[in-house]
């Protein structure tokens, strides 16, 4: 089959990630465009990638690509994925949160016939989520532990006084429905929304958010209870070494979405 022509806009940690490994080659993909806010950002990632991309303006993306990959600041991500949307193409979303405060969105896209792709990101067990939603489930909580530089700068964190270089044991920064997490950890909790649309829904998703000083490594623990029985999953994420607010596991869950949307065998729910 010809190589999936992808548009990426955001040139960060997770977009160069997503970037790099498609132009590995090892499936048919290819990178035919970048945005950033930043245009030397972007210029020089096109520098670094064997297919030397275009760097364009977002309005000229879709021209040149079938699959936008978002990955930009939970600020932008609302412009991106409805102009896309309205340009007539299918869009990944990594800012998953901008579904759940934006569910117009998820009504254009219906309204546009265009998919909206959302990566099982940082978490197991969403196939499964999935699943049991078909039937009855009574309960999901996913609870979130991070370690004290991956909430640096978080508003919520400042506005409980909390001093994270003083925190000598692990402390629940929030615990409530995903809807609201999302707006007060906005680049920490993107997770809980994928897992909400796999399911239940921002309002019944229970997340809970824990800094531990000690942490080297995100933890990610699901439990989801309902007619089909119960099952409990835990995630060991390592960092990703250039932004310490989301795992390496991100992108890796991106490229696999992409390798799923071009492979002729699409295993798991």
């Amino acid at each position: 089959m010809n190589n999936l022509r992808i548009g990426l806009v955001g040139c960060g940690a997770i977009g160069r990630e997503v970037a790099k490994g498609v132009d590995r080659g090892d499936f048919p993909a290819r990178v035919t465009g970048l945005v950033s806010r930043t245009r030397e950002r972007a210029a020089v990632l096109s520098a670094e990638l064997d297919s030397s991309p275009p760097v364009l303006d977002l309005p000229d993306l879709p021209a040149v690509a079938d699959l936008i990959v978002e990955a930009v600041s939970p600020e932008s991500a609302r412009d991106v994925i409805e102009e896309t949307l309205r340009a007539d193409r299918d869009i990944m979303v990594l800012t998953v949160g901008a579904l759940i405060k934006h569910p117009e969105l998820i009504d254009l896209a219906r309204e546009r016939r265009r998919r909206i792709h959302v990566p099982s990101g940082a978490i197991v067990g969403l196939d499964s989520v999935k699943s049991a939603a078909v039937g009855r489930i009574d309960r999901v909580v996913l609870t979130c532990t991070k370690s004290s530089k991956s909430f640096q700068g978080n508003p919520e964190v400042l506005r409980q006084g909390i001093d994270l270089d003083s925190l000598d044991s692990p402390r629940v920064l929030f615990e409530g429905p995903a809807r609201e997490a999302i707006t007060k950890f906005p680049a920490n909790v993107n997770i809980s929304c994928a897992l909400s649309l796999a399911g239940v829904g921002p309002d019944r998703t229970i997340t809970r958010v824990v800094v531990d000083p000690a942490a080297e490594r995100t933890v990610n623990e699901i439990e989801v209870e309902g007619e089909f029985g119960r099952f409990v999953t835990r995630t060991e994420n390592v960092l990703s070494p250039d932004n310490p607010k989301t795992s390496h596991l991100v992108g890796l869950s991106a490229l696999a979405t992409i390798r799923g949307i071009v492979d002729p065998v699409r295993v798991g729910t």
